[in-house]
């Protein structure tokens, strides 16, 4: 359990969710002995007293066929949502009869912990698209990087761009429609790209990429290679 509290943290930390834990007791449906879920419900209790977890009692609200652990994450506005969960459960093992061999030859109940990260996957990226309101840090972003000629003759060097951040596993979008380059930075900023690279005669002519950042704003001619090393470092490391 408390491994996978370790793990629960880590995803959550991850994207910068904060959360709170709430442990969920027998509700009045359900199967077991008194001494079951008593145990199984102070073995929930230890694990998140071992970690320093403060944690509140949501009385009744566990599974028929054992107590839980809930992880209600915080998104940017203050609202929560239960999405984690642990759940111990010492009934399922005895009605399917389940048994192992110990180190002592003799057969033994298991104890089967059930685990969810996530809630579901849907829900959870809806509840990250609404944390960031669709401003994904550069690692998440489904396009990281828009690439926008200023004139037509500029498009081969765009595709070129292109071709050598996507070799990086980088993922692009070009933008070499025939529109004024106010309009297309613009477009680029309203759908949230974290870096547009604006090519024009200069950057051709210099191998290099303008660089505008959603975060940062506008920060100027860098070498190509220079770009894809400061992108490849905040993907690597996850830059909130």
């Amino acid at each position: 359990v408390i491994n996978v509290i370790n793990l629960i943290d880590k995803f959550y930390s991850i994207f910068g969710f904060k959360y709170h834990v709430e442990l969920s007791t027998r509700p009045e449906k359900s199967m077991g002995s008194d001494e079951d879920w008593e145990r199984a419900t102070t073995a929930l209790k230890g694990a998140l007293e071992h970690k320093g977890l403060p944690y509140k009692i949501n009385e009744g609200d566990g599974a028929f066929y054992g107590p839980k652990i809930d992880f209600h994450l915080e998104d940017s506005i203050g609202r929560t949502w239960q999405c984690g969960t642990i759940q111990l459960d010492m009934q399922m093992p005895e009605r399917f009869d389940l048994y192992y061999i110990g180190p002592d030859g003799e057969k033994h109940r298991p104890v089967m912990i059930h685990r969810v990260v996530f809630g579901s996957i849907e829900r959870f990226i809806a509840i990250l698209t609404e944390h960031f309101a669709g401003a994904f840090p550069v690692w998440i972003s489904p396009v990281q990087v828009k690439i926008i000629g200023i004139l037509d003759k500029h498009t081969p060097y765009v595709k070129e761009v292109q071709e050598k951040l996507e070799s990086f596993g980088i993922r692009t979008e070009t933008d070499v429609r025939n529109e004024k380059i106010g309009l297309k930075i613009r477009e680029a900023r309203l759908e949230k790209v974290p870096y547009m690279l604006v090519v024009g005669d200069k950057e051709m002519e210099s191998g290099q990429v303008a660089v505008r950042s959603r975060k940062e704003g506008e920060l100027g001619a860098m070498a190509l290679d220079e770009f894809i090393k400061k992108i490849l470092d905040e993907i690597e490391t996850k830059a909130m």
